[in-house]
């Protein structure tokens, strides 16, 4: 999709993390929108069995993100986040990986409690109810 449709596409998908996560939280990556590099986890890739391979691949991407300097990355689809997670989890968790329907549903304030595990503890709390604190 990156390639395929272009810049228009990176440009409504940074709109919408910037309107999730707040302009001032949104770190840009070098290369971005369709010039981006891929991670590497796509295309049956991931489930390939060839682990050591994609995540060779994949070393591209892990040092793009870690440029950023960025506690979080976000990933628009399932291949994506567990590539990238488990390029994290080579890093020794640089960074945590977050699924961008994760933080709509986060910021519309309909994630459930367990649908946050995978969060960092910054995240796992935000707008849950606590029914104790209300006694």
């Amino acid at each position: 999709m990156r390639k395929t449709f272009g810049d228009p596409v990176a440009e409504d998908l940074r709109y919408v993390v910037k309107a999730v996560v707040g302009e001032e939280n949104f770190i840009d990556m070098y290369p971005n929108r369709s010039n981006n590099f891929c991670c590497g986890g796509g295309g049956g890739y991931l489930q390939s069995g060839f682990t050591e391979q994609r995540r060779k691949y994949g070393e591209m991407k892990a040092n793009q993100i870690l440029a950023t300097g960025a506690e979080y990355c976000i990933t628009p689809c399932h291949n994506c986040h567990a590539q990238v997670h488990d390029l994290s989890e080579m890093r020794h968790h640089a960074w945590q990986t977050v699924h961008l329907w994760t933080l709509l549903c986060l910021s519309l304030g309909v994630l459930g409690p367990n649908e946050r595990t995978y969060l960092g503890d910054d995240l796992k709390d935000v707008d849950v109810f606590h029914p104790e604190s209300e006694a």
